[in-house]
This record gives structure tokens, C-alpha cells and sequence, in this order.
């Protein structure tokens, strides 16, 4: 897609994303929301993925390490085809394969089962040194948010793909400066990351997150890396494209109402 299309796509991820959450009553809106343009120009752009061939063997990996951000990847795989649209509106419902926090066991296109922050880049790690040392044409893409790089495995995570060199690793980080118990550098301060990431190794890369054309030239730049893994720092909005959910930490984890559904509908029109 064209960043044209991608604009269209990643209003009809909003709105699957309100309407799944809406229809459950829980769930995390507030990082689904602002990981949408994200998940849109990787998933209809960058990732190479086969829906109706899900296990095939030379597509790239993406790990959502952030899983409590489960309606982002299910409305991405659904609107890829994996599985069909109407399936949205079962998430978090008894004997729905849409759990509140995705399962690889269960649903198709999920690489890994996630929900403990801090761990999905571990495992990234370990996807990105299995293709290597198997000589695999393989990319790894992990999201992150930037309240898990609060958690110390992130940074041992960090440290182990320089180690390794692996650059065929691509950590993006939701950089939306909100966590459920409010600011992130007040509730534990992670800034420089740029500066940081350098320190470990990494190519940093700091970006709008809601600007696709940006978006785009840093999954081309992290694919163009020698050497080194690269993290992309994007500068996000949480609840972006929601007016009343933007930059709220309330809507971290929180659907909303039957009202507010339809009147957050009415503003992704």
C-alpha cells in the first residue's frame, strides 16, 4: 500500500479496534491506539507475511511485546486475512480464541503468546540469532512500550543483540509517554532512549509515530543496518485519533461505553 491507502487502512484499524473493545467491555485502547500507524505500515507495507500460509517459513517474525495491546494485532491480522473480520467482536468472550492477551496456540499469524511485560524482546532476540545462525533471510520486528523498558530483561535483551550483531532486529518502541499509573518519567524516568539504545549498540532512529511516511523510512533504514540492531523510537499519542481518549492515562485500560463507542465511531468516520 501507498501511504494513501494506509491512511484509509489505519482508520479502519480504529475503528475495528473501538468496536472490539467496545463490544467486550475490557481491554486496552489508549496503546492499541497509538501503536496503529505503527502496526499499519508494518503489517501493509514492510512485513513479509503470507496470511493464507501463515507458517511459511520465510516470513519475517513480529512479536508484540506489549500484549495487553491485543486489539492493534487482531485487527492487523483479521484486516490482513487471517481470519475473518466478525471474529473481532468475540474478543475477551468465554471460548473466543481472542484473548485479552494473545496466544500463538490459538490464534493465526500470532508468532509468540505475550502479556508479561518486558519478556517479547527476549524472545526476539532468539528469533533473530535462530536466523541467523540458520542462515535465514529473516526479519524481526518486536513493539515495545515505553513503560516495559522500565523492566531490566529489556536491557539485557538490548545487550545480547549487540553481542550477537544482529541486525536483522527491529525493536519499536510506543513512545506515547503514558502508563497506567501516569507519566512514564514519573513513575520511572527512561529518558535519553536514543541515547541509551547507542550506549548498548543499537542504531536509534527517532520518529513521529503517527506520520507514515516516516514510519516507512525507518523500516527501510533498519532494513539498510550492518552489524547492528536497530530500535525505532516513535513519539505517539496515546488514544490518537479518539479526541476524548487522547493523551489520557484513564484510557490506558478501559473500553468504553456504549455511547462513547459510537461517539469514537463517529470521529474515525
Amino acid at each position: 500500500m501507498d501511504i494513501a491507502q494506509l491512511k484509509v487502512q489505519a482508520k479502519k484499524i480504529r475503528r475495528d479496534i473501538i468496536k472490539m473493545l467496545g463490544e467486550a467491555g475490557s481491554g486496552h485502547p489508549g496503546g492499541s491506539l497509538s501503536a496503529t500507524d505503527l502496526m499499519t505500515g508494518l503489517f501493509f507495507n514492510t512485513l513479509r507475511h503470507r496470511p493464507k500460509e501463515p507458517h511459511w517459513p520465510g516470513r519475517d517474525r513480529f512479536v508484540l511485546s506489549k500484549g495487553h495491546c491485543a486489539p492493534v494485532l487482531y485487527a492487523c491480522l483479521a484486516e490482513s486475512g487471517y481470519f475473518p473480520l466478525a471474529q473481532l467482536l468475540t474478543l475477551r468472550q468465554l471460548g473466543s480464541c481472542l484473548q485479552g492477551h494473545p496466544s500463538c496456540q490459538d490464534v493465526s499469524g500470532v508468532e509468540v503468546s505475550t502479556g508479561s511485560l518486558g519478556m517479547g524482546l527476549s524472545v526476539a532476540v532468539g528469533l533473530a540469532l535462530g536466523a541467523k545462525l540458520d542462515q535465514k533471510d529473516v526479519r524481526v520486528f518486536c513493539l515495545v512500550g515505553d513503560g516495559e523498558l522500565q523492566e531490566g530483561q529489556i536491557w539485557e535483551a538490548t545487550m545480547s543483540a549487540s553481542h550477537y550483531r544482529l541486525d536483522n532486529l527491529c525493536c519499536i518502541v510506543d513512545n506515547n509517554d503514558l502508563q497506567i499509573d501516569g507519566r512514564v518519567k514519573e513513575v520511572m524516568n527512561i529518558y535519553p532512549l536514543a541515547d541509551k539504545f547507542k550506549a548498548f549498540g543499537w542504531q536509534a532512529i527517532e520518529i513521529e509515530g503517527h506520520d507514515l511516511k516516516q514510519i516507512l523510512a525507518a523500516y527501510a533504514a533498519a532494513a539498510r543496518s550492518k552489524e547492528k540492531p536497530t530500535v525505532i523510537i516513535a513519539r505517539t499519542v496515546k488514544g490518537k485519533g479518539v479526541s476524548f481518549m487522547e493523551d489520557q492515562e484513564d484510557w490506558h485500560g478501559k473500553a468504553p461505553n456504549k455511547e462513547l463507542t459510537a461517539k469514537a465511531l463517529k470521529e474515525l468516520e
